[in-house]
């Protein structure tokens, strides 16, 4: 008898750390896998998936969240629902504290910034994407970046810049010439998708 009681015992406890094993591995969200599109930002992106900022940094080793591109591919990890009063509380409170600083965010992201050089871009939303898109593509960001006669961060030839290296000058100088050949920055970008250039 000892034996079966020890048995139905066991069997009991297995059963039910079972149980506890399968319910928590229930509320676990698997990562979605998301392609970024023209207006898309890490921010929204965190938003819409019920993530945050840091998760997606993680998941895809992004060195900067303002730095991404159309086409690309990026893993959302979703945020686990918990039964746990005080883990609820702290996503309401991370919730809120992005919610408080997505001003913030949307201003710093209309300054570009490269090695402690920085100037406006003077264009924004869609058209901020694109120019950051083609900025990351040709110079990785960077107002110092050389390619033979090309200088800066768009890449210009060195005619147009006038001797002004500037950060500022390269801004005026990339808007003028995109403004002038493609309209927009839009239609810059679907150039240089097509052509590896623009």
């Amino acid at each position: 008898m000892n034996i079966k009681k020890a048995l139905v015992t066991t069997l009991g406890t297995v059963a039910v750390v079972g149980a506890g094993f399968f319910a928590t591995s229930d509320t676990a969200n698997a990562d979605v896998k998301v392609t970024v599109k023209q207006g898309d930002s890490v921010w929204s992106l965190a938003n819409k998936y019920d993530s945050s900022v840091n998760a997606i940094e993680k998941a895809n080793s992004l060195a900067n969240s303002s730095l991404i591109f159309v086409g690309q591919k990026l893993n959302v990890p979703n945020s686990t629902q918990t039964t746990s009063t005080s883990s609820a509380n702290v996503a309401s409170q991370n919730y809120n504290t992005a919610s408080q600083t997505q001003n913030t965010t949307s201003t710093q992201q209309q300054t570009t910034t490269s090695s402690n050089t920085s100037a406006s871009t003077g264009v924004s939303g869609s058209e901020a994407s694109a120019k950051a898109w083609i900025a990351g593509k040709e110079s990785g960001g960077s107002y110092s970046a050389r390619n033979g006669q090309y200088v800066g961060k768009y890449q210009l030839s060195a005619s147009y810049l006038n001797g002004d290296y500037s950060a500022a000058n390269q801004e005026k100088v990339a808007n003028s010439y995109v403004a002038s050949r493609y309209g927009s920055w839009s239609a810059a970008q679907s150039f240089w998708q097509a052509n590896g250039w623009y």
